[in-house]
């Protein structure tokens, strides 16, 4: 091997904790999370000595004592540490063998005499999910919900003969989000920042750093283990606190209420804001008004007036089902079974015999639950059926909602068949009458093939920027829906039929989608139009039609194995993808069909101010029969939604159009995150040039549409007009001729030319961009203004004048406004200077007839794309991106099989008798390519 300065160094680097303080380490405690502070002890060089943890349970080990059995470590199973209150000699000489300097208590449910706690030169240290003094005691995530705490978090403090009492050594803390349960708050935070806090805590006790801050009694509470009989809800209360006690004991012990004289118990509870649903009324004991079976679920309403929802029921037979099932007929036509099927029940009834061995015979109506199973046996069952029938789908709730053995085998043949009864999409749709349609429009989350509110109930408005109306109010998605949504992704690459369905089969599905697109396409434009303001003939043309263009042309790739698309893009796995307004669905399409050819699963979040045909887009792909959990829509802010997706550690690749800062952001987050896969689309200034040899009709009218297409909204727009001396009065002249024939207003109207600006915040900075070129000097030809009429309309404008330091020379306006500058009559040098003295690189255009001329200015303009006597001629089978500052990646074509090359492509609009010079160009544009 050649070592290299580089690679000693790197090797010293991941090295470099074996070279700090260690110590030898005693395990006291379980679960996955004493397996994974193991895990991380030993990787940071300490050195464990024994491993003390609870027996082994009907034959199976605790995750702690199989992983350090694995390695080799002295694994000890005590059934207890002491007898009526004295510890047991053997015991604890068994433990003092070992000479640990340290105990470390991760999850411990046993008693440990103090002669333990003390013995070791360094003691002991416990952690403890809430943050001391408050909630000492067993349930302490269950109480910091129920209290309604706004802060959760934990404590690692030092062992004393008090009740979590000890002195403080390090301490972390969350925000509570409205609708946390305790797996959430365990998942997203006291889980996996716990395991690091009990590293980082060992670590500052070997090198002599660690303190010990004793405990207030300010503050300080204890809560013993809530039981099923305590459990029971108190519907007497302000609704916030029925929710904090539901929630704080779900799932274990959970709270009930008696509905119809029985009792049920609650799962899965959230605050419902906006309008309750309409449903089925349902007598529940205690309550000031009577509950609501609604298609979301059981509404239940606390004194206060407000309301809450829960999605799933149980039974006093532990039974459980969704909420909105209360009233439904459990009959259901039983299946015949295949001999094969007949084969896999017959295995999975030794499944069941091995955890219920207390049962002489299971037979079709053994309830597991009613045989004396318990949440872990539930755990262990669905993982043993996971494994004996690989790539069949089950939960833990699948279990409660088919308790009996018949029940169980009929669920499970129905999901090994991929016939669930699933129940149809269920879709609370905004309508309006407009444009000669009734356009019906979803407003929620798309998340694991449901639509759904956000999980605390937020909303905001979505606003028509042709007169500022209120279109509707859409889902607010949080941080657990961006979770939620990865999760489902995830499941749904890692368990479900999409990746590994037959390429063909994908791509038929996809083509499937196009069509429904393309059945839909007037529907989907006259969305697109109000709520982004784009003129309705331009949404029908390009922002669906190429939409529909791009997934055909992706689903034919499916099954081309050969090509890098296919190849490279199935590591990713779970892609996240952050769209901008400009052009909603094509920049949805642009970003996802690759993606999904692939076989990969994403999360989009559509932009927060054009959320409404990404949500319509979601409703389609349920209809082609896209697998659920694939397709996942968060529509929200992207400081919230955004960041969390570039930081979550499950997503693998971020495709990402915006803003060149933002872009920076992202970036930075993923490096720090998990080092994802990035792609990035970003700002420009795209120059166009302009000689005094053009076709003086066509560079004004496409020069003209360089700036004004899409109202400026477009990201390869002409940032910035460079025209030939000779010739610059004239081109001026003749454009204002044509803006003052531009039509203004309704873009419904099939004549309007140019139509409103996406929303206000985006017109004002652009009256401010003008007003900014006006203070700079530059002439003012036309334009600069807000029209004055309702709604949120900008002059087409045009600047001359313009020197290369000025403000508006540099930046990109984003709007519809011409940015135009002299040079000198065949300085052709010296204007390809000044177009490349930029920081963008995304497009760029020429105009002349002289084809020397244009070979040699395109070949030299720093830019992704050259556009040749034409401009915006984007084609779906043509890689697009930039350069510099204007990102990397490549959206379309034969996606990222040149990632390590500079791809130009050019774009030619010229006669029959220059074909074969532009042939010419191409093959040394690919010959290029290939070194």
């Amino acid at each position: 091997m050649l070592w290299t300065a580089n690679t000693i160094m790197r090797k010293f680097s991941s090295s470099s904790a074996y070279y700090q303080n260690k110590l030898k380490l005693a395990l006291i405690g379980q679960s996955l999370f004493g397996q994974e502070v193991y895990t991380n002890l030993r990787k940071q060089g300490h050195k464990v000595v024994g491993v003390f943890t609870v027996p082994d349970k009907d034959g199976k080990a605790d995750p702690l004592a199989v992983v350090a059995e694995k390695d080799g470590t002295p694994v000890f199973k005590f059934p207890r540490w002491r007898v009526k209150g004295k510890p047991i000699p053997e015991v604890v000489e068994a433990y003092k063998a070992v000479g640990a300097e340290l105990n470390v208590m991760p999850f411990c449910s046993q008693f440990i005499p103090m002669n333990v706690i003390d013995f070791p030169k360094h003691g002991s240290i416990i952690y403890h999910p809430s943050i001391l003094p408050r909630h000492r005691g067993a349930s302490a995530i269950n109480w910091t919900l129920i209290e309604g705490d706004k802060k959760a978090g934990f404590s690692i403090f030092w062992a004393d003969d008090g009740l979590d009492t000890g002195p403080i050594l390090l301490q972390k803390e969350c925000a509570v989000e409205p609708n946390d349960t305790v797996d959430t708050l365990y998942n997203r935070f006291l889980f996996p920042e716990g395991i690091k806090a009990m590293v980082e805590a060992v670590q500052l006790i070997a090198d002599g750093k660690a303190p010990k801050i004793p405990q207030s009694e300010e503050g300080a509470s204890y809560e013993g283990i809530q039981k099923k009989s305590n459990a029971k809800v108190n519907m007497a209360q302000p609704t916030e606190v029925i929710h904090n006690f539901i929630r704080g004991h779900d799932k274990v012990p959970g709270a009930w209420v008696v509905i119809d004289g029985k009792p049920v118990t609650l799962y899965s509870s959230s605050m419902l804001s906006g309008s309750v649903p309409t449903g089925q009324p349902v007598e529940v004991e205690g309550v000031s008004q009577p509950g609501l079976i609604a298609k979301s679920g059981l509404i239940l309403f606390g004194f206060d007036g407000k309301a809450l929802q829960v999605k799933n029921l149980q039974f006093e037979d532990g039974k459980m089902i969704p909420a909105s099932k209360y009233f439904s007929s459990e009959e259901t036509a039983s299946l015949d079974l295949t001999d094969n099927e007949k084969k896999m029940a017959e295995e999975i009834r030794v499944i069941w015999k091995g955890i219920l061995s207390n049962v002489p015979v299971i037979d079709d109506t053994t309830d597991f639950f009613k045989s004396g199973a318990a949440s872990m046996d539930v755990v262990r069952l669905v993982e043993e059926v996971k494994q004996k029938c690989g790539g069949v789908q089950l939960q833990n709730e699948d279990v409660y909602m088919a308790t009996t053995f018949q029940s169980f085998i009929q669920m499970f043949v129905r999901r090994l068949r991929g016939e669930d009864q699933e129940e149809e999409l269920v879709i609370d749709y905004v309508t309006k009458d407009v444009n000669n349609m009734t356009v019906k429009m979803p407003y929620q989350c798309f998340i694991n093939g449901k639509f759904e509110d956000a999980e605390d109930g937020k909303t905001y408005n979505t606003v028509n920027p042709t007169d500022g109306s209120v279109i509707c109010k859409v889902s607010y998605a949080s941080v657990a829906d961006v979770d939620r949504a990865v999760s489902a992704a995830k499941e749904a690459f890692d368990n479900g039929p999409w990746g590994k369905m037959n390429p063909r089969d994908r791509g038929r599905l996809l083509y499937s989608l196009a069509d429904l697109m393309e059945e839909h396409q007037e529907e989907l434009a006259t969305i697109e139009t109000i709520d982004s303001g784009a003129v309705y003939t331009l949404a029908l043309k390009t922002h669906v039609g190429m939409s529909i263009q791009t997934f055909r042309y992706f689903a034919g790739w499916c099954d081309k194995i050969q090509v890098c698309v296919v190849q490279r893009y199935p590591s990713v796995s779970v892609c996240a993808i952050v769209i901008p307004w400009n052009y909603p669905l094509m920049m949805l399409a642009w970003k996802s069909a690759a993606c999904l050819a692939a076989g990969n699963t994403l999360v989009l979040k559509p932009a927060q101010v054009t959320p409404l045909t990404a949500l319509k887009f979601a409703e389609l792909t349920v209809k082609a029969g896209i697998p659920k959990g694939v397709i996942n829509i968060v529509p929200g802010s992207g400081g919230l939604v955004g960041q969390r997706m570039s930081d979550h550690p499950d997503i693998r690749k971020l495709g990402f159009t915006g803003s060149t800062p933002i872009g920076k952001q992202i970036m930075k987050s993923c490096a720090v995150s998990n080092l994802k896969k990035v792609s990035l689309e970003l700002g420009g200034k795209s120059p166009l040039i302009i000689f005094s040899d053009c076709d003086m009709d066509k560079a004004v009218r496409m020069g003209m549409s360089s700036v004004y297409f899409n109202k400026g909204e477009n990201c390869i727009a002409a940032g910035r007009l460079f025209v030939e001396e000779s010739i610059h009065d004239e081109y001026i002249r003749r454009v204002v001729e044509e803006i003052k024939k531009m039509k203004i207003g309704d873009p419904l109207d099939r004549s309007t030319d140019h139509g409103p600006q996406n929303h206000k915040a985006h017109l004002d900075k652009l009256v401010e961009y003008c007003e900014i070129g006006v203070k700079e000097r530059a002439t003012l030809v036309y334009g600069g203004r807000q029209v004055d009429r309702p709604g949120f309309f900008m002059e087409p404008t045009v600047f001359t004048d313009v020197e290369d330091h000025m403000f508006i020379a540099k930046e990109e306006s984003f709007g519809p406004v011409m940015v135009v500058s002299k040079f000198k009559d065949g300085d052709v040098d010296g204007v390809l200077s000044r177009a490349n003295n930029t920081e963008f690189g995304l497009a760029s255009g020429v105009f002349t007839r002289d084809i020397n001329k244009a070979m040699y200015v395109s070949e030299r303009l720093e830019a992704g794309t050259v556009f040749v006597n034409t401009y915006n001629k984007t084609d779906v089978a043509a890689p697009f991106g930039g350069f510099k500052q204007s990102g990397f990646g490549k959206d379309l074509g034969k996606s990222e099989q040149n990632t390590h090359c500079i791809i130009t492509l050019y774009h030619f609009k010229t006669s029959f008798m220059t074909m074969r010079i532009m042939c010419m160009c191409i093959q040394l544009t690919l010959e290029f390519n290939t070194v």
